[in-house]
């Protein structure tokens, strides 16, 4: 078993669908290759994922896409800070973009990811306690805060995790998207999480 999926579990309480998402997640993720892919590579990463789950015939995309599906009430705003703290611990993954399909859950999104609030998707996780991840929001962003940070975004000095809904200009997640593609190394790509239903895309 996943000590990562074992401890994270733990500590954000996961209900036994959402475990049972992050340990598909980390099996998913211990047998591709991250990184940018020709279609040959893409094919082989899909083929070793079949091996595993058979169910998955396609990625839909030019890059590896997986999609969870979760019975409303489950809780896949609290699956979706497993990931991100799990693609954080065990993979290095430092840049996050999330995708809300309405304002509501758009709002409900950065009361969720903010510290010290009833609902705090990362409560427990002691790496995002130290140090705690940058939110960029469409609104902040036209404020000076992702300009400000574009910098920070290319040393790696720190977590950053980009909510973005409709709304936001096309320039704000654009900039947003480029501050985030980094050097080229693994731990300087961005994981793109759209939710409802919880989709992963790696660019």
């Amino acid at each position: 078993m996943n000590r990562h999926v074992n401890n994270i579990s733990a500590r954000l309480s996961l209900r036994k669908p959402q475990k049972e998402s992050l340990e598909i997640l980390a099996d998913v993720l211990d047998v591709i290759e991250l990184g940018k892919h020709t279609p040959t590579s893409l094919k082989e990463q899909l083929e070793k994922i079949k091996a595993l789950f058979p169910s998955v015939t396609d990625f839909e995309r030019e890059f590896p896409s997986l999609c969870f599906a979760l019975a409303t009430g489950v809780g896949k705003t609290r699956l979706m800070g497993a990931f991100i703290s799990y693609l954080y611990i065990a993979k290095g993954m430092k840049n996050f973009f999330v995708l809300a399909p309405n304002l509501t859950i758009y709002n409900k999104l950065i009361q969720d990811f903010t510290p010290n609030t009833p609902k705090y998707v990362f409560k427990g996780i002691a790496e995002f306690a130290t140090n705690q991840p940058v939110i960029i929001t469409g609104d902040n962003y036209e404020e000076g805060i992702g300009v400000r940070k574009q910098s920070c975004l290319a040393k790696r000095k720190f977590i950053s995790i980009s909510l973005i809904f409709q709304r936001s200009t096309p320039k704000c997640a654009a900039e947003m998207r480029r501050a985030s593609r980094g050097s080229g190394n693994t731990s300087d790509k961005a994981i793109l999480i759209i939710f409802l239903p919880c989709r992963i895309w790696y660019y």
